[in-house]
Order: structure tokens, then C-alpha cells, then sequence
């Protein structure tokens, strides 16, 4: 899609895929072409994508999205400490690093609360916490598992209608929103796993929250999730490398267009 709007906007646009790169740590010793003015960063792995990206801005070259905004995305709890200092609402959380302290934490929180990874995507290894034996129980596993699984994020467990948004703004304007639905088998609304998408209005509220939620974060392409809690909309996280073929189906907006127009401003600054 991508490929497809660039060709129409006369933009050369070409793959690179990240396993064939070589980085040096002297620009004057890369090989390959890299001739491009701008680079868009579509990585799904976050590691590669952090490096890849840190390794082309140290060359000079642009990015979107950039190191810093991939750096605080792709961690739950620097994100959260971007929308808090923004003053963006958020989900009550804690940060926790061992077990006591983060069986302290969920009594701070209240029950049901989320223990959450602070890296990871797609729903992957998110488990809610109803009671002290089951948490302390999950708590126990993750004890046995990589060490990064044993940085406890902990959050309030909102109390949202069976669904969730997911906003998509580009170059600081709110392009289009969509509601993610959990299936009937399933509290996550990721549409990975099966959440069923739906158009969401566009409302003051959520566009307000979205472009704030961006700013936060230095997003330029970014896709920010929402909850609707009994006190309002809450930013819960906001992707770097978000994935919209779902939306453009429901919506009927062509996003891809929308991503290379603004890359194409962004080569003539």
C-alpha cells in the first residue's frame, strides 16, 4: 500500500530490509546505497528498529519515526512517564521490581488490577490480576522467566465497555479512529487476535487526546490506544510502527497516501 501511493505521488520509494544491513560505526565506511532523503521506519522487531534508526540519524539521515519517539513507544512505562508529564490521563500504574514490592503495588492499584511487560506487542504475556493468590501466583512465573519480564508494570484494570480505540495521527493531525472490539473469548481487543474493528467517531475529546498523547512522545506517525473509562478517554499506549490495514478497511481512508504525503513535506524542510 505504501509502495502503491508513493509510485501515484511520483516518490521512489524502495524496501530495505533490515537483516541484509551492515552498520559501521563510521558513516565513512557504509556500504550499500543510501542515497534516500528520508527514511520510514516499518520494522515490526523493536530492537532492530531502535538501532537501525539510531545508527541512520547518526549518519544524518531522517528518520520517522525517530530514535526518541521509538525509544519511549516501545516501552510501556516511558511512554506513560511522557503522557503523565504531558498531562495526558492515564491508567493508575506502578513500577515494580521484585515480587513483594510488586504485591505492594497492586494493593496500591486495588484489585483487579494488569501486570503488563514493559516491551512487547500484540497482547503477548498480559495478565490480569484479580486477587492476591493469583497475582502473587503469576508473579512467581514470571520469576523464571527473562529478566525484563521481571520489571513488573503494573496498571488499574479500567472499568471500559468491551472495547477499546485506536487513533491515528500523522504530522500532528488525527487522520481517523477506529474501535477495536475484544472477541467473545478474549478481554484483549487487539485485532490480531481477533478483535473485531469498527469506525469511531471523531470527537473533540479524542482528537484533543490524540494529538496531545503524539506530542508527547514526539510521534509523527503514530497510532495512540484509548480506553473510555467512567471519568473519561485514557491514553494506555501509543505505537511507533503502527499497523492500519484494518483501519483503512473500516474506514475507507486511504492512510498510506496520507503517510507519504507527509514524508514528502517533510523531504523539502
Amino acid at each position: 500500500m505504501l509502495f502503491k501511493e508513493a509510485a501515484s505521488l511520483d516518490l521512489t520509494a524502495k524496501p530495505m530490509n533490515v537483516k541484509d544491513l551492515k552498520l559501521p560505526a563510521k558513516v565513512t565506511e557504509l556500504e550499500g546505497d543510501f542515497s534516500s532523503d528520508i527514511y520510514l521506519q516499518r520494522c515490526v522487531s523493536y530492537f532492530r528498529a531502535l538501532h537501525v534508526t539510531h545508527a541512520l540519524e547518526s549518519y544524518g539521515f531522517k528518520v520517522v519515526s525517530s530514535f526518541e519517539t521509538i525509544s519511549v513507544c516501545g516501552n510501556k512505562f516511558f511512554t506513560t512517564l511522557a503522557l503523565v508529564r504531558a498531562g495526558v490521563p492515564t491508567p493508575e500504574t506502578i513500577l515494580a521490581f521484585s515480587r513483594e514490592a510488586a504485591m505492594s503495588a497492586i494493593s496500591d492499584v486495588g484489585y483487579p488490577a494488569m501486570l503488563k511487560p514493559v516491551m512487547g506487542s500484540w497482547g503477548r504475556l498480559i495478565a490480569p490480576l484479580n486477587d492476591p493468590e493469583s497475582a502473587s501466583a503469576i508473579l512467581e512465573s514470571r520469576e523464571h522467566m527473562h529478566p525484563i519480564y521481571q520489571v513488573y508494570y503494573l496498571q488499574e484494570r479500567v472499568n471500559r465497555p468491551p472495547r477499546d480505540i485506536r487513533a491515528l495521527v500523522v504530522g500532528g493531525q488525527l487522520l481517523t479512529a477506529i474501535y477495536r472490539y475484544q472477541p467473545q473469548s478474549d478481554w484483549r481487543t487487539n485485532t490480531a487476535r481477533g478483535g473485531r474493528a469498527e469506525p469511531c467517531p471523531r470527537t473533540k475529546e479524542l482528537e484533543e487526546l490524540s494529538l496531545k498523547a503524539a506530542e508527547a512522545v514526539k510521534g509523527e506517525v503514530v497510532g495512540v490506544d484509548c480506553m473510555e473509562s467512567d471519568s473519561g478517554l485514557l491514553v494506555h499506549e501509543v505505537n511507533h510502527t503502527v499497523e492500519f490495514k484494518n483501519m483503512v478497511r473500516v474506514t475507507g481512508v486511504n492512510i498510506a497516501s496520507e503517510i507519504m504525503m507527509y514524508l514528502k513535506s517533510r523531504i523539502k524542510r
